[in-house]
């Protein structure tokens, strides 16, 4: 069983690492974090997809696994708000597909919150890691 515990770490990482070594790096993510108003989008950007790509390394191979998911965590929750504010779109296409894309967001930092806390709880005895965590157990 201890597989499924890392078929999980992947999948959970599986889109923001993917995300985060491609989209990240375009212009095109640039001018639409520029679009939905995001900060430094120059910046920001780039910097977003260092760190999704660094922390999903981090949760598969178990190296402070608890960093890495925070990481991710990090990542996202200022893209889920910045980007996908579906509250604000006019056009129903738009308004639907952020919709989508906000609440996937907030499934996957709800995975990774759990991947957190696994790591956090098993305290090195997690399966098929390489470090213990960084956090002690609370």
């Amino acid at each position: 069983m201890d597989v499924v515990f890392l078929v999980g770490r992947i999948l959970i990482v599986a889109l923001p690492i993917m995300s985060g070594a491609t989209f990240h790096f375009q212009q095109a993510a640039v001018d639409a974090a520029r679009g939905s108003g995001a900060p430094a989008p120059e910046i920001t950007v780039p910097l977003s997809g260092i760190v999704m790509v660094v922390g999903g390394i981090s949760v598969v191979l178990g190296i402070l696994g608890d960093v890495g998911a925070l990481l991710v965590i990090a990542a996202l929750l200022p893209i889920t708000f910045f980007q996908h504010a579906f509250w604000t779109d006019e056009d129903p296409q738009a308004k639907q597909l952020n919709q989508v894309m906000f609440w996937k967001n907030l499934a996957m930092i709800g995975g990774l919150l759990t991947v957190f806390w696994i790591f956090n709880q098993t305290q090195g005895e997690a399966p098929l890691t390489i470090t213990d965590p960084l956090f002690s157990s609370w």
